[in-house]
């Protein structure tokens, strides 16, 4: 895993670079949020490739899990992907209604995410 640093709009955001997956369960994501966290960011991108699919599955609890201490310690947080192929409505609500708080965003594109995180 690398962190891509850009400067966008007068901040360095992090973008998760890798060509694996990075969050396959809750002690996962604590570690990428704590380094994260510890390096003095306040936000980062990780790309949907990379946050095995129970994420998803909005039964297994994970995403709620997760995203609830990522709200906690305010970092912000940008999943990048096409979440297009979900056909779950409860899924569907909950990036709706996540992507209203601003804090949690799931979009399409990195330019996109840069945008929610500045």
């Amino acid at each position: 895993m690398d962190l891509n640093i850009t400067h966008y709009n007068g901040k360095d955001i992090p973008e998760v670079i890798s060509h694996d997956i990075i969050i396959s369960n809750y002690e996962d994501a604590l570690d990428l949020l704590g380094s994260i966290y510890y390096q003095g960011y306040d936000g980062v991108i990780m790309h949907k490739k990379n946050i095995h699919e129970d994420f998803f599955d909005l039964s297994t609890k994970m995403a709620g899990e997760i995203l609830q201490k990522f709200s906690n310690y305010r970092m912000k947080l940008a999943i990048v992907g096409d979440f297009s192929q979900y056909q779950s409505k409860s899924l569907k609500d909950f990036i709706f209604e996540s992507n209203k708080s601003r804090h949690i965003n799931f979009v399409s594109s990195v330019e996109e995410a840069f945008e929610k995180l500045v």
